[in-house]
């Protein structure tokens, strides 16, 4: 009897300092694109409808089709046909905005920025994955201080505005939409952030839409969005992958999902800068704040830990009387 209450104590106090740890999210361990019809893959989206799917596409020459990939087998799920947009010329990024919507980025420009225009194609995020056609609305894109070539375009989770960054060697501007898309008239984007330093492949916002990641060839840099007057954070690595030409924040906002071209490419994970298990940013509490810091650097938590410790303690005293009686 007293043995069992000494190790019984003690494995209560052992739990006191052990943190839980949190399960793995859907497809957040990286993943092979199987798809033989895949082999320029230039944008990758996570799916908010279908844990686990991430949608992308191929560069150009393709035609105006979505492959959703299953992150659990590598395998395309669905693959979409979008109407009513004419034929692409170099689609160069995917992202999901407000109410499931897919935005896809016909925005680059391999001809060094000589178009006097872009497009870019919104469509619903289909309800069911199966191959379909769906029809798209077409929005016509101009710069405001002239044409050129772009890879990364993220849409505001919250306020559905589109961004779009351009690639360029010396570094490249953060350009803002119209607060609505128009399709029926010219979408002029606006520079109204730097992004120095690295030539620009892809970009992603976190699923808050509190963080942005940009990606160039063979690194990324992660900043805080700041409504769009974006605040550099720090740099990142990433996966060595080969042309890196996309990136994703996973749905939960936990990871930063990098991918690349080429058949059977690769697509990896990085834990995202500053993003705790919800994806906020911060350690959730059970009265809906934010726990200490130290729970989150591997300290210990108080709550289960401390309620462990009390009641170790007073086994311990208990234990201490039944030796004084015998």
């Amino acid at each position: 009897m007293r043995r069992s209450l000494a190790l019984l104590a003690a494995a209560l106090l052992a739990s006191a300092f052990t943190v839980p740890t949190a399960s793995a999210a859907d497809g957040d361990e990286g993943f092979t694109i199987k798809d033989p019809r895949i082999t320029e893959s230039s944008g990758l989206a996570a799916s908010r409808r279908h844990p686990g799917i991430y949608w992308t596409h191929n560069d150009s020459d393709d035609g105006a089709y979505l492959y959703a990939v299953d992150s659990a087998t590598g395998e395309t799920v669905a693959t979409l046909t979008l109407t009513g947009v004419g034929r692409p010329r170099d689609v160069e990024a995917v992202s999901i905005g407000p109410g499931n919507q897919i935005y896809v980025g016909d925005i680059g420009d391999n001809l060094g920025g000589t178009w006097d225009h872009v497009w870019i194609y919104q469509l619903p995020e289909p309800k069911e994955l199966k191959d379909q056609t769906l029809r798209a609305t077409q929005y016509v894109v101009k710069y405001s201080d002239g044409p050129r070539d772009a890879e990364s375009l993220v849409v505001h989770p919250r306020t559905g505005r589109v961004y779009i960054v351009d690639k360029n060697e010396a570094g490249g501007h953060l350009y803002e939409g119209p607060a609505e898309l128009s399709s029926s008239g010219t979408n002029v984007f606006e520079p109204i952030a730097a992004v120095p330093d690295l030539e620009a492949t892809d970009a992603a916002l976190s699923p808050d839409g509190e963080r942005l990641v940009v990606r160039s060839y063979f690194g990324s840099l992660a900043y805080d969005w700041n409504d769009g007057r974006i605040k550099r954070t720090g740099r990142l690595g990433v996966p060595s992958l080969g042309q890196g030409e996309s990136v994703t924040y996973t749905a939960d906002g936990t990871k930063v999902m990098f991918g690349n071209e080429g058949a059977d490419s690769s697509v990896e994970p990085l834990d995202a800068p500053g993003a705790s298990a919800d994806g906020s940013g911060r350690s959730p509490s059970a009265d809906g704040g934010s726990a200490a810091a130290g729970s989150e650097d591997g300290g210990i938590s108080v709550g289960a830990g401390a309620i462990a410790v009390v009641v170790a303690c007073a086994l311990i005293l208990g234990l201490g009387r039944l030796r004084r009686r015998g």
